[in-house]
This record gives structure tokens, sequence and C-alpha cells, in this order.
């Protein structure tokens, strides 16, 4: 039984994304890059691209899940609320297609791929990349950030059907 995930890592001027299909012990990329929105544009028509672009890849992967990474609340609230929008309009794509939906924290992410929460940008990257047997890191890091919320997802995916079933 294989599962394709699409994972996601939400922004207003920049949404990564990453389709990851699991087949037993395997993990392929399947996809992967980075939605971007112009600055001058209103938020409105840049949340419609993102979920435009986010609804052409649930209609031609047809994934199992959509997984998404949290928001983190540090100390800009405004780009906190961006990055909710660009969320939310990636799971209104995904819920027009009756894709289910996934969160997980950044922490959550990092210690999956990674085997810690405080891993830095740079060994998400690493492990993203030999998780995955790609030739080179994947770039931008916010491509790279998506493969790894789907590697998380994908990784539990198995234990999720088995307690489900």
């Amino acid at each position: 039984m294989y599962v394709i995930v699409l994972g996601i890592d939400p922004g207003l001027a920049n949404t990564g994304y990453g389709v990851v299909v699991q087949n037993g012990g395997r993990m392929l990329a399947l996809d992967g890059g980075v939605v971007e929105t112009a600055p001058g544009l209103p938020a409105a028509v840049r949340l419609a691209v993102i979920h435009e672009r986010i609804g052409a890849l649930l209609d031609e992967y047809r994934p199992d899940c959509l997984a998404l990474e949290d928001v983190y609340f540090g100390a800009n609230s405004r780009s906190a609320f961006a990055v909710g929008q660009a969320r939310g309009v990636a799971m209104l794509a995904a819920g027009q297609r009756g894709v289910p939906c996934a969160s997980y924290t950044p922490q959550q992410v990092k210690g999956a791929v990674c085997g810690t929460g405080r891993a830095a940008k740079e060994q998400v990257q690493r492990m993203v990349q030999t998780l995955l047997a790609l030739p080179d890191l994947p770039r931008p890091d916010h491509a790279a950030d998506a493969l790894a919320v789907a590697i998380c997802h994908a990784n539990g995916a198995p234990l999720a059907a088995a307690l489900a079933g």
C-alpha cells in the first residue's frame, strides 16, 4: 500500500509545497517548489493565487492527505496572521476535494525528520535530501520545509491507519 502526501509550508509571500509518496519502506519526492505571490498585490489576490495552485496540485497528484505546518506565533503577529490565511486557503482547497488535512508543529516536523525538534534549517534540508534520495539539497528552504512536513506525515501514516483499522 502506498501513501501520497502533499506537504505545505504556508506563507503569503512564499508557500512551499512538496509531494511525497511512501511505498512500504521507500519514500520518494514526486514534486516540490514554492508558490510565490507579488508583494504589491492585494492580500485577497495573493490568497487566490495560492488557493488555485494548491488546488491544481491536489488535482494532479490526488494525495491521501494534505499535511500543513502549524502557525508559529513569534514576535511578529502580523506575519502569523498572513501564514494563517495561507493555511486557510490550502485547507479550503483540500476540503473542497474531500482530502483530509493534518497539522504539525515545526518541532514535530523537525523531530520526525532529524530526531530533534531543535534542528537547524540546514540540517532539515540535509535530512530531507537523504530520506528522499535527492541528488541535491532541496531548495528553496520553503520547499524543503514542505517536503519535511510531508515526510513527517507519511512516516506516521501506516501507524495511524493500523490504529484506525
